[in-house]
């Protein structure tokens, strides 16, 4: 496993975490379709939540929330009717899409921002 693939699994296993502390089932991780993947299925109460996850060390990258530029969120709004049609359609509550960013620092713990409703 390459680093950067590590620092992915890292935040993602830390935005899981997050999300079920904070109320939220967890449904899937890394689901995938013929049309890409999706990081966290998740349900908050009757709403199907759809959550990208992008971490960063600091460096030259741009932040973790600048990652939701109009093509992903058109691609992840697509994911989302991919996983509704295989799994029975919109729930009561409809469907949200959310982005964790972590931020890991070279010492200290890492960050968390968690903005629902992104796309």
């Amino acid at each position: 496993m390459n680093a950067r693939t590590a620092l992915g699994r890292y935040g993602e296993n830390l935005a899981a975490q997050r999300l079920t502390n904070t109320g939220l089932t967890v449904l899937a991780r890394n689901w995938r379709c013929a049309a890409g993947e999706i990081d966290i299925v998740a349900t908050e109460g009757d709403c199907l939540v759809i959550c990208e996850v992008k971490s960063r060390t600091g460096g030259a990258y741009q932040h973790p929330m600048a990652a939701i530029t109009p093509a992903k969120a058109q691609r992840l709004r697509h994911l989302a009717e991919h996983w509704l049609a295989q799994h029975g359609g919109p729930p009561p509550g409809g469907v949200r899409i959310d982005l964790i960013g972590v931020l890991v620092p070279p010492r200290g713990a890492s960050r968390l921002e968690h903005v629902r409703g992104v796309a």
